[in-house]
């Protein structure tokens, strides 16, 4: 599989375990309103995105960890069709000084939808597609998963997957992704992401 880079970073392979360095001040988000307390931060397109492009539908699955040392830190498993219409999941520290599954969905202006708590630093996360739906998935154990996001996108037959190191308020870090797969398959239930 051909990975490239948006925003390319630092990058260290082993076996099976990539570690993604995350500069200051990097997100992906799109929105026209004005930051301010409560308010996402003003919009940022400058994080590493280190994706592959993969075609029809897939099941994308990766365990994440990080530090989680500022707010909005995060691991992250991106889909893309362009600037302006993506999807990402994110193992991140909110602003609720949680760890949690965040998802974030843009067509045009993005969302912001945090999901369940999870405690300590590791988590898997998975990206099914079937079609133009998507759903992204949460474990603890790599075997059951948890819907925390069902959405639709407009996009062609090809899109962008992969994986996203952002620090959007803090000072950068090391986020690292381990036992990633792809899989070219039409799951069953997309909720529940088999």
């Amino acid at each position: 599989m051909q990975f490239r880079w948006m925003n390319e970073s630092r990058i260290s392979e082993k076996k099976n375990r990539l570690e993604m360095y995350a500069p200051a001040h990097t997100d992906f988000f799109c929105s026209s309103e004005s930051a301010g307390e409560g308010i996402t931060p003003e919009t940022l397109c400058n994080a590493p995105y280190y994706y592959t492009e993969l075609k029809g539908d897939f099941v994308f699955r990766v365990k994440a960890s990080h530090g989680f040392v500022s707010t909005y830190d995060a691991a992250v498993v991106m889909i893309m069709k362009d600037m302006t219409c993506w999807a990402k999941c994110c193992f991140e520290k909110t602003d609720f000084d949680t760890h949690a599954v965040v998802s974030v969905v843009t067509n045009g202006e993005s969302d912001d939808a945090n999901g369940c708590n999870i405690e300590g630093n590791t988590v898997w996360m998975q990206a099914v597609r079937m079609g133009n739906a998507f759903a992204f998935h949460y474990s603890l154990d790599g075997e059951h998963f948890y819907m925390t996001r069902y959405f639709h996108l407009p996009v062609g037959d090809t899109v962008k997957v992969g994986l996203v190191a952002q620090s959007p308020q803090g000072e950068g870090g090391i986020r690292v992704f381990e036992e990633l797969s792809i899989e070219h398959k039409t799951v069953r239930n997309i909720r529940a992401g088999k």
